[in-house]
């Protein structure tokens, strides 16, 4: 008698991401992202989303310094390779390897069509991998989520701050930024 075999997913490791990418199965336009396994395509980046980011890199410029400014690029979380739009890195040798959660100082998402999504699937990651504070900014909201004290259930902390507030990050309290700066209006 055969037995019956429940479909289930196959999920991917870092390794067979890059050996994929490597072997040009990836066009070089597509934008994917390795999140647990999976696979999922990034969603174009707007002008509202475009403008925060640059915006964000010019207002932190001040702690290049103290931090790493790494924009759009990969971070290795054991089975996932996100590429949030803006981490602060600990000061480091990144030349021979991706940063982890242990480099991460702040991770920034900025959001116009993906707040539901980062909300859901990227923040709890970022919260299991221990990295110690993200930041959401909602672009369409002009709001930022806060969320700090990760555990492997999620984010204990959570904050939220609008266009009339100011936030540092933990780990550079002289760092503040006054979200008006930003100029959402």
């Amino acid at each position: 008698m055969n037995a019956v075999v429940a479909p289930h997913r196959h999920r991917i490791t870092v390794e067979e991401y890059h050996q994929m990418g490597e072997a040009g199965i990836f066009g070089e336009d597509d934008r994917l992202e390795l999140l647990e396994g999976e696979l999922f395509d990034m969603a174009p980046i707007g002008i509202l989303h475009a403008n925060t980011v640059s915006r964000l890199v010019h207002l932190f410029y001040s702690a290049k310094d103290q931090a790493v400014l790494w924009v759009q690029n990969p971070i290795l979380l054991s089975d996932s390779e996100p590429e949030p739009d803006l981490a602060l890195l600990k000061p480091g040798d990144y030349w021979q390897r991706l940063p982890t959660a242990a480099d991460v100082l702040l991770l920034i998402e900025v959001a116009d069509s993906t707040v539901q999504y980062d909300r859901d699937k990227k923040i709890p990651l970022y919260a299991r991998c221990g990295i110690v504070e993200t930041w959401l900014m909602d672009v369409k909201a002009k709001r930022v989520e806060v969320y700090r004290e990760p555990s492997p259930e999620g984010y204990r902390t959570l904050l939220m701050c609008g266009e009339r507030d100011c936030v540092a990050p933990l780990a550079l309290p002289e760092v503040a930024l006054a979200l008006a700066e930003i100029g959402w209006s």
